[in-house]
């Protein structure tokens, strides 16, 4: 009887330290349903997928992990109730950039209306805190409304933030004069700036066609109080060279503008698609009326495919991304330079820091192998490989050079109901780069 109670302890202790470790793992990150064919057969067949692959019995979660832990002796609801698509997590981390952090995170996902068609809305939320007085919140959404009329994509963000600075261009060193070869920092010499952040975009889109929308939106990117704590203002780093030669001022920049952009999209899920395309394409073009500092038109794409390789287990997943951004007109701030994790998500690039290479003209190409580990789906793993390529308006032109990135992770399920995975990734690249790579849901 007595073993037994040490059995039983020794397995909520051990329940209660992996879940702790979850929770505390999950926050260090710098943190849609396929289209119905017009013929009724193809329409009952693709409804009974979409049934299949959210179907989440036998799927065990950290909800579920939970109730083991603190209520193993109580008994199911007599009544079966639908997962909850809400996860709440606390948002804890220590790195030497940023010191402590304790906040809170929120992610939710729910499909809108009886529609079987219709698109998952989700959104997210984290306010945080840290010992070296950053503070970051955000505010994000994605949202279909019942049969893909609308869709909904915006975000808010506010903060006191820390960015980290390897220069312009993909390491290539420049050779003209000596300013030249400092903004091309083919050693990768780190820079760091600190700077109050505020942002807001918003888009519209209207559905057209079965999984084709037109959308049109404006976006706002403010920093103010921008400075480098490490260097004196008579230093000559990228930072203040690029302003000097494109007429922004050190201490503050507004990037405002409007947007328009086609998406077309059949994947199953957001957070963790199985199978389908996403596809987006649109033109942001800054404008002085709107506040911005100087006027400034760039391109932007998103394309990301998903093959499902197993039809008793659609978890085994080969998805491709490729993401490009072009400045095409006028000149951005130096800090909103298209770049390794500057798509919406800030994802691309596992294996260097954020904005690690950068230039006006950028193109990124991932591909990702996802697979489940155990049966029961709560734990399962990818590898994956990337590539990137920048040019610097100093020598270099895209796709003169390219820089490699890896490597493999590991995925906790957190919210079966929407597929919220727990990702934890080890990636590597050239320069010495690798590190420990954390968030919620898929990179992609």
């Amino acid at each position: 009887m007595k073993k037994l109670l040490i059995q039983k302890r020794f397995k909520k202790l051990t329940g209660t330290v992996l879940i702790l470790m979850l929770m505390a793992v999950a926050n260090i990150s710098r943190a849609q349903v396929t289209q119905a064919d017009s013929a009724k057969a193809d329409s009952l067949k693709k409804v009974a997928e979409i049934k299949k692959d959210n179907n989440t019995t036998g799927q065990y979660d950290v909800g579920d992990l939970f109730h083991d832990v603190f209520h193993p002796n109580k008994k199911p609801d007599s009544v079966k109730k639908k997962p909850s698509g809400i996860t709440i997590i606390p948002n804890i981390a220590s790195n030497p950039s940023i010191g402590t952090q304790i906040g809170i995170k929120a992610v939710a996902g729910k499909v809108l209306g009886s529609d079987p068609n219709t698109l998952m809305s989700v959104a997210a939320t984290s306010a945080s805190i840290t010992t070296k007085n950053i503070i970051y919140f955000y505010l994000t959404h994605n949202v279909y409304t019942p049969g893909n009329k609308w869709n909904f994509q915006g975000s808010l963000v506010a903060a006191k933030t820390v960015t980290p600075d390897f220069g312009i261009g993909i390491g290539n060193a420049a050779t003209g004069s000596p300013e030249d070869l400092i903004l091309s920092n083919p050693t990768r010499k780190p820079y760091v700036l600190n700077a109050q952040y505020y942002a807001f975009r918003e888009k519209v889109y209207k559905q057209i066609d079965k999984g084709l929308f037109v959308g049109a939106g404006v976006s706002f990117d403010i920093r103010r109080k921008i400075y480098d704590k490490n260097n004196a203002d008579t230093v000559l780093t990228p930072y203040r060279i690029y302003n000097q030669r494109y007429g922004f001022q050190d201490d503050h920049y507004a990037s405002n503008g409007l947007n328009a952009n086609i998406q077309y999209t059949t994947r199953d899920n957001q957070n963790r698609a199985y199978r389908g395309i996403y596809v987006d394409a649109g033109i942001r073009v800054n404008q002085t009326w709107m506040g911005s500092t100087k006027n400034a038109v760039q391109l932007n794409t998103d394309f990301r495919k998903y093959f499902s390789l197993s039809e008793a287990n659609p978890e085994h997943v080969l998805a491709f991304w490729n993401w490009t951004s072009f400045v095409v007109g006028g000149a951005l701030p130096y800090l909103e330079i298209p770049g390794t994790a500057r798509d919406g998500n800030f994802r691309s690039g596992r294996g260097y820091t954020t904005t690690y290479f950068k230039g006006n003209q950028y193109f990124y190409s991932e591909l990702e192998y996802r697979f489940p580990i155990t049966r029961n789906k709560f734990l399962s793993g990818v590898t994956f490989f990337n590539v990137q390529s920048a040019n610097d308006d100093l020598g270099t032109k895209l796709f003169d050079v390219w820089q490699p990135g890896g490597g493999a992770g590991l995925r906790v399920l957190f919210n079966k109901a929407t597929r919220t995975n727990l990702c934890i990734d080890y990636a590597w690249g050239k320069y010495g780069a690798r590190g420990l790579f954390l968030g919620l849901n898929e990179a992609f």
